[in-house]
């Protein structure tokens, strides 16, 4: 019995029967956290090939407020804009950004919750990432940045970045009104 079983198996696997197929339907989500590196790859590979990388800050916004305000309002609006793009993922939410001096507390960093990053290193975290979005295949890498203060900074490393890749047809971008 077990090896008409397996025979039987054989046959239909031989033959691709469509009950054995796997069938690899594109995910349902425009964030990259989401994927997997191979659904990824294929969806750069089928034309979604703007990457935006939404940059919150976790800061007091008052009493009445929650810390992650900026975080959680542009990985909305990104996730918005990339379904109407219909071309774009979104990146993970860049949550730490400068927001005040530790040594003595000045700024946002007053406030208990309050994270602060140098702006060196930040200007890093978004150059890399770039970097890593265009290996990846990404033609177009697009900075939205909830934070005011964080767009100069951005559109630096956005302008830096576009005149080193000129000729190769990638493109940074720091939105400043989205």
């Amino acid at each position: 019995m077990i090896r008409r079983l397996l025979a039987v198996l054989g046959i239909l696997l031989a033959i691709g029967h469509p009950s054995l197929a796997v069938r690899a339907q594109p995910p349902d989500t425009v964030f990259l956290e989401e994927l997997t590196w191979t659904e990824l790859r294929d969806l750069i590979r089928s034309g979604k090939t703007t990457i935006l990388v939404p940059i919150g800050g976790t800061e007091q916004n008052g009493p009445h407020m929650a810390l992650g305000k900026h975080n959680l309002r542009v990985r909305v609006l990104s996730e918005k804009i990339a379904h109407a793009l219909g071309n774009a993922l979104v990146a993970p939410v860049v949550a730490y950004v400068p927001e005040g001096g530790v040594n003595p507390p000045t700024e946002h960093m007053r406030f208990a919750g309050t994270i602060t990053a140098p702006e060196e290193a930040v200007e890093k975290i978004l150059e890399y990432a770039a970097r890593s979005f265009k290996l990846a295949g990404f033609r177009d890498i697009v900075f939205l940045g909830d934070h005011g203060s964080d767009q100069k900074r951005e559109k630096a490393v956005a302008d830096r970045l576009d005149r080193e890749w000129a000729a190769t047809g990638v493109r940074a971008h720091a939105i400043e009104e989205y």
